[in-house]
């Protein structure tokens, strides 16, 4: 059963992988980084993971006009949200915010699915999102053309509980499966990690790190 269309779900699956674990001390988000259009390799080197708040990631897969638009609305509105209730908009929040502005555009639909996750006083929080508005809280979740390759590893290897350093290895190798096997998925990674202390992005010597050590 598709969760939308064929047809708007096969725009959606033809590129990108993206992966968002949740683990006992924070959220781990990752995607590869090519743009394709058709068989085009559009872009080498295209964001897929934003962050929208210091407690906040969202990763991206579809049109990419769509998800940066998203982006921004999310970013502006929990922005606004801190400063009309003094406190960080909850990952819930913004995850339905984003859900029902998808619904409500249904009948000409953002080409969007995204993850986002974060971490806030309920813990470490992930939800996906297709284009239509439905929206599950996850614990394991991949994305995009290339996520039947990375659910194969991450099925296999990632178990609930884990901290980020140990789950870490295993959304990269799952990223790195999917960017060797899947056409519309490759040349390199980025690496998001929410904390109690915030998100940060793994630098380009991290990433050099972890593949020489995987």
């Amino acid at each position: 059963m598709y969760p939308v269309s064929k047809e708007l779900n096969e725009k959606i699956a033809k590129g990108t992988t993206t992966i968002g674990v949740t683990c006992k001390d924070g959220v781990v988000l990752a995607t590869d980084t090519r743009a394709t259009m058709g068989y085009f390799v559009a872009h080498k080197n295209a964001k897929k993971v934003y962050p929208i708040a210091d407690h906040i990631g969202m990763t991206i897969a579809g049109s990419v006009a769509d998800a940066q638009a998203m982006v921004d609305i999310l970013k502006a509105n929990s922005r606004i949200y801190n400063l009309q209730n003094g406190v960080v908009m909850p990952v819930r929040a913004a995850s339905r915010l984003v859900a029902n502005i998808l619904f409500s555009s249904r009948l000409m639909p953002f080409i969007l699915q995204a993850l986002i996750g974060g971490v806030d006083n309920t813990g470490p929080k992930i939800f996906a999102l297709d284009p239509l508005g439905s929206l599950t809280e996850e614990t394991c979740v991949s994305t995009g053309s290339g996520s039947p390759i990375a659910y194969g590893v991450l099925e296999a290897q990632f178990k609930e509980g884990m901290s980020i350093k140990e789950a870490i290895p295993i959304v990269l190798k799952a990223v790195t499966s999917a960017m060797k096997r899947d056409a519309a998925s490759g040349n390199n990674f980025d690496i998001a990690i929410i904390t109690k202390d915030g998100y940060r992005e793994l630098s380009e010597e991290e990433k050099k790190t972890l593949v020489s050590k995987n």
